[in-house]
């Protein structure tokens, strides 16, 4: 029996016997999990390989991430280097050791 044929049975149970707690709780769920199905074949995700493909597009994010991480903390590390090797230079100027050289 699909969902689809589970909810409908439930929703004619609730009609005709009076819809109590627990036929309205397991209506639902069986909406909700139906509803999710069709959202998944709707973003062509409802097939068996789709959580493979979910798992290694999370690593390639992942991936990415790190590189931009590292990416960043590779450009700070230059800036900085870069400004003290300017400080080195300018104290060299000051102190008049760029003429001895």
């Amino acid at each position: 029996m699909s969902r689809e044929d589970v909810l409908a049975s439930l929703m004619a149970q609730a009609r005709n016997d009076g819809a109590a707690l627990v036929t309205l709780r397991a209506i639902v769920e069986e909406a909700s999990a139906f509803a999710t199905d069709r959202v998944l074949d709707r973003l062509k995700l409802g097939d068996p390989s789709a959580e493979e493909d979910l798992g290694e597009l999370r690593e390639l994010l992942r991936a990415w991430r790190d590189a931009k991480t590292s990416a960043w903390k590779a450009l700070i590390g230059w800036i900085v280097r870069g400004a003290l090797a300017l400080l080195l230079i300018g104290i060299a100027v000051r102190f008049g050791l760029w003429d001895r050289l």
